[in-house]
């Protein structure tokens, strides 16, 4: 049992440090990446990875307490639930600010091939 529980430990500490890298990443290309839309990328990833991971390592070691089940089961629960909700909505709402900001006509600097406009106008 105490194999498993080093593991899951291992897996949950691993998956906590995954998640500094997005973040660690994310904040380089939000300094570095040069227009709105590739910032928007990179906050994105940061968001996701820097998020979805972490919680998922917490719920993991929340698993290895020695603590009651009643403690440790809700906690990893919770986290796993809101490591989903992440995952769903935060692609959905970069869509939605991305869409926003080419309909209100933010450039792309420098300038970049622009597809969507390509179809819109055959």
């Amino acid at each position: 049992m105490s194999l498993i529980r080093s593991a899951l430990e291992v897996v949950g500490l691993t998956l906590l440090g995954v998640g500094l890298f997005c973040n660690v990443v994310g904040a380089i290309g939000m300094v570095r990446f040069p227009n709105f839309y590739v910032r928007l990328h990179a906050a994105t990833v940061s968001s996701i990875g820097g998020a979805f991971y972490p919680i998922l390592g917490v719920a993991l070691i929340a698993l290895t307490l020695n603590e009651p089940v009643e403690v440790k089961l809700p906690i990893a629960t919770g986290c796993i639930l809101v490591a989903v909700l992440i995952v769903l909505t935060s692609p959905v709402g970069a869509h939605a600010i991305a869409r926003a900001a080419y309909k209100s006509g933010v450039k792309f600097e420098p300038k970049a091939c622009d597809m969507l406009k390509e179809d819109e106008n055959p």
